[in-house]
């Protein structure tokens, strides 16, 4: 029998879920055969549901044998890290990081382990504000993600209530988020939208874009202003709408004006022409305007942070 206390950040999950992240080596179909079996006690009490909310301060009492408690060794490559980190704003709940291009956020399929949240995590141990021994689940987390040859503002939380309302707010919208990119060619209107119906090819790992609804498409919006033109090119801000897989690079592309330094949905011609290795996009402005209920982050409503010096935004 183990017996743990619910933390802060442990608090506000389903029992289930909870146990399934404590206990790894646990099969599903046995985590809830032992709910149905009151092999698990909340403050004294045998809880059946899964759904069963816990709280902090709450008291377990887990009968189940001893080997599911051996948890596989944690990823602790953050601790052989030196973090190298450009951090636009922190606070007690959230970091904003400029990643750069090239970085990965999280592993990837070949288990590359020098990337933007192992980064954070090290810095985090580092100073002391992230301390695994007093965690049963949680770990610091990304809120949003990008692509590793798109540069730009990341949001990490760090606590679990900051994480749920974060996500929250990107889901219904609530946070702007502004790309720099240089497109091919002069635009016609300066000011526009750009929409249509994106498809994701998760084989090839590529998606594309149609004037009209697709069966498994689904619709994008991005706003876009010209901010300068130069010979051939031209830099532009975009404003999502909508955040589908790689919607700027393929939108640009479908209209005739590829980004500038893209391999997969440009043109290595015109790539060759401009002499432009490296991807011409860069999320370097976001803006918090929250219009449901905030709570521990209410203080970011309004505020908005940006990257200064994006490297191809300078002739």
């Amino acid at each position: 029998m183990k017996e743990l206390i619910i933390n802060k950040n442990d608090a506000g999950q389903r029992l289930d879920r909870f146990l399934a992240k404590l206990l790894p080596a646990m099969p599903q179909s046995m985590l809830y055969k032992s709910l149905r079996k009151d092999c698990i006690k909340v403050n004294g009490r045998h809880i059946k549901n899964g759904n069963f909310r816990l709280c902090e301060g709450d008291e377990l009492k887990l009968y189940l044998k001893e080997e599911f408690f051996i948890k596989p060794d944690p990823d602790k490559a953050y601790l052989s890290i030196d973090p190298q980190l450009d951090i636009i704003y922190e606070d007690k709940n959230i970091l904003l990081v400029n990643k750069k291009q090239g970085m990965c956020v999280h592993a990837d399929n070949e288990g590359d382990c020098n990337t933007l949240i192992e980064h954070i995590k090290a810095y985090l141990y580092r100073k002391g504000k992230f301390k695994p021994e007093q965690e049963n689940t949680f770990v610091p987390s990304l809120c949003n993600r990008i692509d590793r040859n798109t540069g730009g503002i990341v949001i990490a939380a760090k606590n679990a209530e900051a994480l749920r309302i974060m996500n929250q707010k990107i889901k219904n919208r609530e946070i702007k988020k502004f790309y720099l990119c240089l497109v091919y060619g002069t635009l016609e209107k300066k000011v526009g939208r750009l929409t249509g119906y994106l498809f994701k090819d998760e084989v090839k790992k590529q998606v594309y874009i149609y004037n009209s609804p697709r069966k498994g498409a689904k619709s994008i919006a991005t706003k876009y202003r010209v901010l300068e033109e130069y010979s051939g090119y031209s830099l532009v801000e975009a404003e999502l709408e909508t955040g589908r897989t790689h919607q700027i690079r393929a939108g640009f592309a479908a209209c005739g004006h590829p980004l500038l330094g893209d391999g997969k949905y440009g043109s290595n011609e015109i790539n060759r022409r401009f002499n432009y290795n490296g991807q011409a996009l860069y999320a370097y402005r976001l803006r918090f305007e929250f219009t449901t209920e905030s709570g521990i982050l209410d203080y970011l409503n309004g505020r908005e942070f940006k990257v200064e010096k994006v490297k191809f935004a300078k002739k």
